[in-house]
């Protein structure tokens, strides 16, 4: 029998099928896959049509879709519990499809081009939701929040008890806000806040404020069942964290992070006073207090080791740990949290600048069992505290970005982790021969491992990695600024077939167009197609890459990517035909770090044997992207000319 027939005969098959049993089918699948399937076959495809009537969750995360593209995607549907959209490219025309109302869960990402209005909305339409997470709402110039859309959000939301505001929200006057505040559900237990003032706070959770215009004594209680509280202040007081204490009774989770723009005078810094004051009802498990150096070399001055000291003698149940910018605590500072809290799991230091081994010289002594442990920019640490620390055996993140004293004894110290996942390595001291003494037991378990900024690396850490023999778990690799580092080593990459689906090599002078066609002509294996699995791909400031490398960067080649990072003096005319002709692919030139967020999306992850394009970018667009092709074409042609 022919193909053709063949064809012919399965599809009148798929038209037996009841189509009840077909769209039991497909709503198992995510939204992206249900577009995979529908651009088969006429069958699926009409099913398709059908089931997004009332599929019960529509996550489409990782692509920024315009508002045409998205309307065929969001019939009215009674049905949907959990919406989760990029909407990097929609503004307020799209609420009224976004917003329906029969929704429990909704994530809305890059909202700059949204007013306060969407706030507003959603309190008037999902009075259903119990979890709500907006990021960037209104930052684009021209568009504004108002306090009266915060409150109909409060007000109208009453069953919420997630909420994650990733945006600035003290827009408002103080009284105001806190009257609006005193609106939220009692059912909230997780609050985050992209940006809030330390007074705002102070005030709003103080038991002695007062409403203006109140005639009651008795004050209502502002979100009184708080677990979970992530903020970004302009500064972490000794009086916020007090207030923040005393006045949550429930709290489980505190998360607080600053970036001063002047140096902290004493009243408005944090001191060993104040770490004195966290955990007053004694039930904190979770504990993160960072100083960020965003706009300011500053650090947490008034805090020594008296305060660590006396932070662990009321924090001695924590869980896990995050201090960044404690530049005077020293090891016994460090070591008395580590002897203290006994069901510790997960400890993170940044900019400790006094930190070195002696914290864990002694480390198999104590019960601790760390599975994450992240010591960035600890600059004086060496091999041996890598080698004490592997006395954890169960560890599965290690981060040692910046300790530039490492070298290859701490690869050896790290070699019998079996069950280490992510291994970020960045500016240390490490060789290829060091690199060799994770491949007997930890390159089988990596999923992420980075190596930038590692001076000594050559075209032989790819090798000295990966033998080719084993099959590999790892999904992210940064080989980013490794001067030695060339084509030579990409091939070794691509023959070893690795599944990547991110790879990063900025700036790495002897990377050039060879390793772009290497990659796009990549098998991982004999059912998939060429370089399929690569979602992001960074080649910014590149020495080596020409015009002659977007050749190869148009469908079919690299049909899931969707972030992409070059050099845009290479040729602009090229970069933007490239970004009109691929609609779904973010195309950066301006060295920005490429990638997803700091949101979830592992329960959007699905691995699938994609054709010649993606199909999700088919079925929408309908085969519309020949034009982009040919203007890329021309584009190219013009560059060459001017050559």
């Amino acid at each position: 029998m022919s193909l053709p027939n063949e064809i012919a005969t399965a599809m009148e098959s798929l038209d037996q099928l009841p189509s009840a049993l077909l769209a039991t089918i497909l709503t198992k699948l995510d939204v992206s896959s249900i577009c995979s399937v529908a651009s088969t076959c006429t069958v699926f495809k009409a099913c398709a049509h059908h089931i997004l009537s009332f599929i019960p969750s529509f996550h489409l995360l990782e692509t920024a879709p315009s508002l045409e593209l998205l309307r065929p995607l969001l019939p009215p549907n009674h049905w949907m519990k959990s919406m989760k959209v990029n909407c990097g490219r929609l503004d307020d025309s799209a609420i009224q499809i976004l917003l329906q109302p029969s929704l429990q869960e909704l994530c809305m990402l890059n909202c700059a081009d949204f007013s306060g209005k969407l706030l507003s909305e959603i309190g008037g339409r999902c009075k259903d939701l119990r979890s709500l997470c907006l990021g960037s709402v209104a930052e684009k110039r021209g568009r504004a929040i108002h306090i009266s859309d915060l409150e109909e959000l409060l007000s109208g939301c009453t069953h919420l008890e997630a909420l994650v505001l990733l945006f600035d929200v003290s827009f408002s006057m103080r009284h105001d806000f806190a009257r609006v505040w005193a609106l939220a559900s009692d059912k909230l237990t997780s609050l985050e806040i992209g940006y809030i003032s330390s007074v705002m706070v102070t005030e709003l959770l103080s038991p002695n404020f007062e409403f203006p215009q109140s005639t009651s004594r008795i004050q209502p209680s502002i979100l009184p069942n708080i677990h979970k509280l992530s903020l970004s202040v302009d500064y972490i007081t000794d009086i916020m964290v007090g207030t923040i204490s005393k006045g949550l009774t429930s709290l489980t989770h505190l998360d607080l992070r600053d970036a001063p723009l002047i140096e902290p005078r004493v009243t408005f810094d944090l001191t060993n006073s104040g770490l004195q004051l966290i955990n007053q009802h004694g039930k904190l498990k979770h504990l993160s207090l960072v100083r960020s150096q965003e706009f300011l070399f500053t650090y947490f001055r008034r805090v020594n080791d008296l305060g660590l000291l006396l932070l662990a003698d009321k924090c001695a149940n924590l869980e896990s740990i995050f201090l960044g910018g404690f530049c005077r605590v020293t090891d016994t500072g460090f070591k008395t949290i580590l002897h203290s809290c006994s069901t510790l799991y997960k400890l993170r230091v940044s900019h400790g600048t006094q930190l070195t081994d002696l914290v864990f010289h002694d480390i198999s002594a104590t019960s601790l069992s760390l599975t994450h442990v992240s010591l960035r920019r600890c600059t004086l640490l060496t091999n041996h505290a890598v080698t004490n620390l592997a006395s954890n055996k169960d560890l599965k993140v290690l981060d040692l970005r910046d300790c530039r004293n490492l070298g290859d004894e701490a690869l050896r110290g790290m070699g019998n982790l079996h069950n280490l996942k992510t291994l970020l390595l960045d500016g240390s001291d490490i060789s290829d021969m060091g690199l060799s003494y994770l491949r007997p037991w930890v390159v089988s378990s990596l999923i992420t491992l980075s190596v930038r900024g590692c001076k000594k690396l050559t075209d032989k850490c790819i090798s000295a990695l990966f033998d080719g023999s084993s099959k590999l778990a790892l999904q992210e690799l940064d080989l980013s600024n490794l001067p030695n580092f060339s084509d030579n080593g990409v091939i070794l990459l691509a023959k070893s077939r690795i599944p990547l689906l991110e790879l990063r090599m900025r700036q790495c002078p002897l990377v050039g167009d060879t390793s772009v066609v290497v990659l796009a002509s990549m098998l991982v294996d004999e059912e998939r197609w060429h370089g399929n699995c690569l979602r992001l791909l960074d080649l910014f400031n590149c020495g080596g890459i020409t015009q002659r490398s977007f050749r190869w960067l148009k469908k079919p080649y690299f049909p899931r990517l969707r972030w992409l990072g070059v050099t845009g003096c290479v040729n602009r005319d090229v970069v933007d035909a490239l970004a009109r002709s691929r609609p779904f692919l973010h195309v950066s030139c301006h060295g920005e770090e490429l990638g997803a967020e700091k949101w979830d999306t592992g329960d959007d992850f699905h691995m699938h044997d994609y054709d010649e394009m993606d199909e999700l970018e088919q079925w929408l667009q309908e085969g519309n992207y020949e034009s982009g092709d040919e203007e890329m074409a021309e584009a190219e042609n013009v560059a060459e000319a001017m050559e």
